[in-house]
């Protein structure tokens, strides 16, 4: 271990072993690669400040007094500003610049006091003369492992600065100064809290910057500059330093590996790209640059793109470019060419006298099958990013289409690969420089347009003439989203349009079979705005997204289809399905789905529920769950389950398919049925909610809530005490408190066709069930007990299946199918129960063949002798 690393271990060898400690000398160095100065002492040293916070082997002397009180070095700063500030503002202003640096953990006092100094009063370079005081070792005597050096020398180049984060997730900043006098050239290093002390520093000054760390980096040495560190001006002396002259270089006049400055006009600026190496992704973008003797490519690498953003570049803005690196390397198709690379050099965005160069944007309809053409219009139609396989090394590709219009026609444009990442909106204004045009017999305009690694993709260019500005917004005007009242008014197959609204609900996912023998899905939702609501049919990946019901969408190229009683909109692989956030929501006037509730739908009491009626909203809570039965449907097994709910008007039942079938609920559960199937039941002569696609289960809000009893209070409702002799036709869930008088011990299980429940004979083959011609191998059996119960005012027959027999008879259906399968019966245990008493919740029915009342038991409450 190195000298200067062991001092840094022995800070924090009470918390890591010398092995953790240069392992994460690696890991710090692995996670910075992208910064070009981690060395092992710098990894080191951050390792030492990620333990014990500020490094203090860095920034020793580092503690101020607080700036509540005025030291003699914020004394310095105030004086300099007190005929435009007071303290008690001075103080404030270093408070605001404090938050604003809170998470820079290398600012002092006084240098938040330089920062509101530097914001009020801009000082002249101070130059010190050439005194025994000042004088300092040159370039060449300087020796790695120096700390508190002093360098000096001229300004050859300053780069632009260039973000980075620390282990911990901070962001700092790095700017390299390259110095140079007579005898040699070293970097200097200024990090995020030493860049201000270049608000006066340019090229070719002569500076000197004391208390610095000497380094060993990539190209050398470095001068690493600490918290304390300062910068001055000094003198001109020709014998120690060189001249210095921004010579600009005309781009023609470019020498291969030789470095040089430029003023030039930025005509294009490509999208920042991602590639791989040595299986770490990097970043890069090459600008185009032009002046008058010549065009030449200008090659931006890694964190160097951010300047793109950073500086606000844009085509057609022009810029000087100190220290370009020039490189003569072979271009695609083998020939020699020169380009420059930004590396250590700077970027200056200015107003430069460089000829205007104006970009030809070609009118859609004029475009012919040609490479670099140039478009302006708006995203008429976006499609998603589309995933493909590439066949020569069976990577995977990325693609994205959108269609372009302009005031003379549209065109089909695809992106590939980090393009597909741009935040395209249909509406956008969009700028392609650089496209490539082929004949495409598949596009309405039989023109469709490529990019490539060159093209530069501009959204919302801020910098066109007001008229094609406000040609474009017009066109934008045209895309908005259709109303779906409008919908059921379209007489065409096909038509495309954009809708946005609530989904009111959701039906499942079906299955089916293409005819190639792909599986399909298909799902239905129903859709609504203020002015009405349309059935949408998702088909494929659509039908597997993730949707909620009372959220907004916004749905772009549905297509409409035409049914015999009304339209529907197909969501196929071109349409879109983006959700709105609030703010989004709110913007475009969207109602609540309870506003919209009130508007499509009638809210009606359960008494008022009547068959065949449409659009009607019921609530009620959950007073009776039963358990999900199978069947059997053309695609398969399907599932269906009844749940009964009441609101102070009375009960219904409500029917469960599918996945709903599958939801679990609890007694008490208040619950929103929205539009409903009401169809009557032959067999229990009531009306029921039948749950179809249209359908949503919702959860009341508070004011719905408020009207509706609570669960106590409708089983006393509900739940009414009656005996025999009151009994009406058509009660539902009296409650009968009575006797077994008679049990009938013939005939209680019952073979049934586990298709349409019709009955069946008996057979040791197989099945087949004469009333749906169904084949069946194991049929379903039924267990049924009819009774007579009585009480003091009369009687009545009351049959029990299924469950309630069982738990009547204290058997389980299994045990009696396997007893009367070996011969035994069970008229003993039935006969048992005559003089039973019981408790039970039962609906009415007419038995129209014996015309007398009947008892459909539901729940049994309570059974003793």
């Amino acid at each position: 271990m190195q000298e200067k690393i062991l001092e840094e271990y022995e800070k924090v060898q009470d918390k890591l072993s010398k092995e953790e400690f240069l392992e994460e000398i690696e890991k710090m160095k692995s996670s910075n690669d992208d910064v070009d100065f981690i060395d092992d002492f710098s990894a080191a040293q951050l390792v030492v400040q990620n333990h014990n916070g500020v490094d203090t082997s860095i920034f020793e002397n580092n503690e101020e007094e607080s700036s509540s009180e005025m030291t003699e070095d914020l004394q310095e700063r105030y004086d300099k500003v007190k005929d435009q500030i007071s303290e008690e503002e001075f103080f404030a202003r270093i408070e605001k610049f404090r938050q604003q640096e809170i998470e820079n953990p290398f600012m002092t006092d006084v240098s938040l006091a330089d920062m509101v100094v530097g914001e009020l009063v801009t000082e002249e370079p101070e130059v010190v003369s050439e005194k025994p005081e000042f004088a300092v070792d040159t370039i060449d005597k300087l020796e790695a492992g120096s700390r508190d050096a002093t360098v000096e020398g001229r300004v050859v180049s300053i780069s632009n600065p260039r973000s980075f984060k620390t282990r911990k997730g901070q962001s700092g900043e790095v700017c390299n100064v390259e110095l140079k006098d007579n005898t040699g050239t070293i970097r200097a290093v200024f990090w995020t809290q030493n860049i201000k002390l270049l608000k006066n520093v340019s090229e070719g000054d002569i500076v000197q910057i004391k208390n610095v760390d000497i380094k060993e980096g990539y190209t050398g040495l470095e001068a690493n500059l600490r918290p304390r560190s300062s910068v001055i001006h000094i003198e001109e002396d020709p014998s120690k330093f060189p001249a210095y002259e921004e010579e600009i270089t005309k781009i023609a006049d470019i020498q291969g590996e030789s470095k040089v400055n430029i003023i030039a006009r930025i005509i294009r600026i490509p999208t920042i790209r991602s590639y791989e190496k040595n299986g770490k992704e990097g970043k890069v973008a090459s600008l185009e640059l032009q002046d008058d003797s010549g065009q030449i490519s200008y090659t931006l690498w890694n964190k160097n793109t951010e300047l793109i953003n950073d500086l606000g570049l844009e085509d057609g803005d022009t810029v000087k470019i100190l220290q370009a690196q020039a490189r003569l390397r072979p271009n695609r198709d083998g020939e020699d060419e020169i380009t420059l690379t930004h590396w250590d050099g700077r970027i200056i965005k200015g107003d430069y006298d460089v000829p205007e160069i104006v970009q030809e944007f070609t009118p859609i309809a004029d475009v012919s099958e040609k490479r670099d053409v140039s478009i302006i219009g708006i995203v008429s139609r976006l499609q998603d990013i589309k995933l493909f396989t590439r066949k020569t090394d069976n990577t995977e590709g990325k693609l994205r289409n959108f269609d372009v219009r302009d005031t003379t026609g549209d065109i089909r444009v695809t992106v590939w690969g980090d393009d597909t990442s741009l935040p395209i909106n249909k509406g956008d204004i969009i700028k392609i420089i650089g496209g490539d045009v082929r004949f495409d017999e598949y596009t309405r305009s039989q023109y469709s347009m490529n990019t490539n690694f060159n093209t530069q993709i501009t959204l919302n260019p801020q910098n066109l003439p007001m008229e094609q500005y406000d040609e474009l917004n017009e066109l934008r005007n045209e895309l908005r989203p259709t109303p779906i009242g409008e919908v059921e008014l379209m007489d065409e197959d096909g038509i495309e349009i954009d809708i946005v609204g609530r989904i009111l609900s959701l039906d499942d996912i079906r299955e089916f079979d293409r005819d190639n023998d792909e599986t399909g899905y298909v799902r239905s939702a129903m859709f609504a705005d203020e002015s009405g609501k349309v059935r949408l049919s998702l088909w494929n990946e659509k039908a597997k997204g993730d949707y909620e019901v009372g959220e907004a969408y916004r749905i772009e190229n549905a297509r409409t289809r035409l049914g015999m009683y009304n339209v529907d909109l197909n969501i196929g692989g071109g349409s879109r399905i983006i959700r709105l956030t609030e703010e989004e929501t709110s913007s475009m006037f969207i109602p609540e789905l309870a506003t919209l509730e009130k508007a499509l739908y009638d809210y009606i009491t359960i008494d008022e529920v009547e068959e065949d009626e449409e659009d009607k909203i019921i609530i009620g809570r959950v007073i009776e769950t039963f358990e999900p039965r199978t069947f059997e449907r053309d695609d398969g097994e399907g599932l269906v389950r009844n749940i009964e709910i009441a609101d102070s008007t009375g009960s219904v039942i409500v029917v469960l398919w599918n996945d709903d079938a599958k939801k679990e609920f609890e007694l008490g559960q208040a619950i929103k049925v929205q539009n409903p199937r009401f169809r009557y039941n032959d067999r229990t002569n009531r009306v029921e909610a039948n749950v179809s696609g249209a359908t949503a289960l919702l959860e009341p809000n508070e004011t719905e809530l408020e009207k509706l009893p609570s669960l106590d209070e409708l089983m006393e409702m509900i739940f009414a005490p009656k005996t025999i002799e009151s009994l009406l036709e058509d009660d539902t869930n009296v409650h009968i408190t009575a006797q077994i008088k008679e049990v009938n011990t013939t005939r209680n299980i019952l073979v049934k066709c586990p298709n349409c429940s019709a009955s069946v004979e008996e057979s040791e083959d197989e099945y087949i069930c004469d009333n749906c011609g169904h084949t069946f191998d194991e049929p379903r059996y039924t267990l049924m007990i009819p009774t007579t119960i009585e009480d003091e005012t009369g009687d009545i027959q009351a049959t029990f299946f299924d469950n309630l027999a069982e738990e009547l008879i204290g058997m389980e259906k299994e045990k009696i199918i396997s007893l009367m399968d070996d011969g035994y019966g069970i008229e003993d245990k039935l006969e048992d129960l005559v003089g039973l008493t019981i408790e039970i919740i039962a609906n009415v029915n007419f038995d129209e063949y014996n015309e007398t009342n009947r008892l459909n038991p539901k729940k049994l409450l309570k059974k003793y002798f």
